[in-house]
Protein backbone atom coordinates (compact mmCIF):
# COMPACT_ATOMS: atom_id res chain seq x y z
CA UNK A 1 0.00 0.00 0.00
CA UNK A 2 1.39 3.38 -0.97
CA UNK A 3 1.04 6.67 0.89
CA UNK A 4 1.71 8.85 -2.17
CA UNK A 5 0.60 12.44 -1.87
CA UNK A 6 1.05 15.75 -3.62
CA UNK A 7 3.45 16.89 -0.91
CA UNK A 8 7.12 16.12 -0.54
CA UNK A 9 8.34 13.00 1.22
CA UNK A 10 10.61 15.20 3.30
CA UNK A 11 9.86 15.23 7.02
CA UNK A 12 7.91 18.14 8.43
CA UNK A 13 9.47 17.90 11.90
CA UNK A 14 12.73 16.83 13.52
CA UNK A 15 12.84 14.69 16.66
CA UNK A 16 15.49 15.63 19.21
CA UNK A 17 16.87 14.16 22.42
CA UNK A 18 17.62 17.03 24.80
CA UNK A 19 20.00 16.44 27.68
CA UNK A 20 20.39 19.20 30.24
CA UNK A 21 18.69 22.56 30.59
CA UNK A 22 19.05 26.09 29.27
CA UNK A 23 22.18 27.17 27.40
CA UNK A 24 24.02 24.02 28.48
CA UNK A 25 21.44 21.68 26.95
CA UNK A 26 22.70 19.25 24.33
CA UNK A 27 20.36 18.67 21.37
CA UNK A 28 20.88 15.42 19.47
CA UNK A 29 18.74 14.67 16.42
CA UNK A 30 17.28 11.18 16.81
CA UNK A 31 14.60 11.04 14.14
CA UNK A 32 12.03 12.69 11.92
CA UNK A 33 8.27 13.15 11.81
CA UNK A 34 5.65 13.58 9.09
CA UNK A 35 2.23 15.11 9.70
CA UNK A 36 -0.81 13.17 8.52
CA UNK A 37 -2.79 14.71 5.67
CA UNK A 38 -5.63 15.57 8.07
CA UNK A 39 -3.10 17.20 10.48
CA UNK A 40 -4.53 15.18 13.38
CA UNK A 41 -1.55 12.87 13.84
CA UNK A 42 2.09 12.25 13.10
CA UNK A 43 4.26 9.40 11.85
CA UNK A 44 7.50 9.18 13.80
CA UNK A 45 10.71 7.52 12.60
CA UNK A 46 13.42 7.14 15.22
CA UNK A 47 17.05 6.47 14.24
CA UNK A 48 17.75 5.85 17.92
CA UNK A 49 15.60 5.72 21.05
CA UNK A 50 16.70 8.09 23.83
CA UNK A 51 17.03 6.49 27.25
CA UNK A 52 17.73 9.73 29.10
CA UNK A 53 16.83 13.39 28.81
CA UNK A 54 13.63 14.37 27.06
CA UNK A 55 12.26 14.07 23.53
CA UNK A 56 11.34 17.26 21.64
CA UNK A 57 9.58 17.44 18.27
CA UNK A 58 10.18 20.69 16.38
CA UNK A 59 8.80 21.83 13.05
CA UNK A 60 11.38 22.19 10.29
CA UNK A 61 11.47 25.54 8.52
CA UNK A 62 11.66 26.15 4.77
CA UNK A 63 15.29 27.19 5.27
CA UNK A 64 16.05 23.86 7.00
CA UNK A 65 14.38 21.90 4.19
CA UNK A 66 16.22 23.88 1.49
CA UNK A 67 19.57 23.17 3.13
CA UNK A 68 18.74 19.48 3.54
CA UNK A 69 20.08 19.72 7.07
CA UNK A 70 18.41 19.89 10.47
CA UNK A 71 18.07 23.38 11.84
CA UNK A 72 21.08 24.82 13.63
CA UNK A 73 21.14 23.33 17.12
CA UNK A 74 23.08 26.35 18.38
CA UNK A 75 20.09 28.55 17.56
CA UNK A 76 17.75 26.21 19.44
CA UNK A 77 19.84 26.19 22.62
CA UNK A 78 17.19 24.85 24.94
CA UNK A 79 14.21 26.59 23.42
CA UNK A 80 10.94 24.85 24.14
Amino acid sequence: MSNKSDTSNRPTHAIWQVIGEGNKARWIRVGAAWMHKDLKGTNLKFDSIPLSGRVVVRELTEQDNAAGEPFNTASVGGAQ
